[in-house]
């Protein structure tokens, strides 16, 4: 589908490949962790150092029989990412990620939209679920105004795992929010 920025530029949205892998791993990388990420808002390098994933987590995404990872192109360069997954009544929202530089300018939001309709027209789902590393108050406060709710629900952290991150504090949990589609 193609959709209109906010810049009048062309996004269009495609499933994943094989061979967009290795663009996507350094995209999500650049919007969560390290340097890179700090140019956007949506950076955990303060929280989290070590990988946000790596090319068989993506690949995993890529190939799971009820999941869908949306590269989001504008002039033919993936400047965007989301996963989606089918969940029985409800569709997962995960991997989600905006070239840094491009963060704040009204992509985030119209991606999610694409995500809620593309998943809603696909499975036929009422809910989209995600969760979010609770103490990123600003990034799920981003999610608070496009209809999502806390639920209370959390989930921990897995410590000691590095596939998700070294962790720099003990506080860290996964919150579910939902929000109806």
């Amino acid at each position: 589908m193609d959709t209109a920025t906010p810049d009048s530029a062309r996004l269009t949205f495609r499933d994943a490949a094989e061979a967009d892998i290795p663009a996507l791993v350094v995209l999500i990388e650049s919007a969560y962790r390290g340097d890179s990420s700090r140019t956007g808002w949506t950076t955990e390098a303060d929280i989290l150092q070590g990988q946000r994933t790596d090319e068989q987590g993506v690949r995993d995404v890529i190939d799971a029989p009820a999941s869908r990872l949306l590269a989001v192109e504008r002039g033919g360069e993936i400047v965007a990412c989301c996963q989606l997954e089918h969940r029985g009544d409800a569709a997962y929202f995960g991997m989600f990620a905006v070239r840094p530089g491009l963060q704040g300018g009204g992509l985030g939001k119209l991606i999610i939209a694409e995500a809620e309709r593309t998943a809603k027209e696909s499975w036929g789902v009422g809910e989209m679920h995600m969760t979010v590393i609770s103490v990123r108050d600003d990034l799920i406060a981003w999610y608070e105004r496009r209809g999502y709710r806390r639920t209370g629900s959390l989930t921990p952290f897995p410590y000691g795992d590095e596939r998700f991150g070294i962790p720099q504090r003990d506080d860290l949990a996964f919150e579910l929010l939902v929000k109806n589609i």
